[in-house]
């Protein structure tokens, strides 16, 4: 699988999925992606990611939308020059989908500012065979 990449405010987010076979069932519609999110603040300020905004699309429609607090359970600070890395997961009825979204951040200083999540395939790889 590949790469995506996008910097906001000089926050780098990278993402990379891949496909979970064994929660995957093909036959029943079932296709299971994680995906490793890296977060990187090459800004000056002392940031907080405080809400995540996800889009989901199967099949080229969306089936879903994620919105909540933090991600997995963490609103993490960063530091100038640091990151933070995790890994989620989703399921798609299509062997063909995609994500993208958004973060919204604050600074230590004040002031809200939105990150955008770079769009990335979901490619169930027995369907490129």
């Amino acid at each position: 699988m590949s790469t995506f990449t996008e910097t906001t405010a000089s926050i780098t987010v990278t993402v990379e999925p891949s496909p979970i076979h064994e929660e995957s069932r093909p036959q029943d519609g079932v296709f299971t992606f994680a995906y490793t999110v890296n977060i990187e603040n090459h800004s000056g300020d002392t940031v907080q990611l405080l809400e995540r905004h996800w889009i989901i699309e199967s099949a080229g429609e969306q089936t879903g939308e994620v919105t909540g607090p933090g991600v997995i359970g963490q609103q993490p600070v960063l530091q100038p020059g640091q990151s933070f890395q995790y890994t989620s997961s989703t399921v798609i009825r299509d062997p063909i989908g995609s994500m993208r979204g958004s973060y919204i951040f604050r600074r230590k200083e004040g002031g809200f500012f939105t990150v955008q999540i770079p769009r990335f395939n979901l490619l169930y790889p027995t369907l490129l065979n």
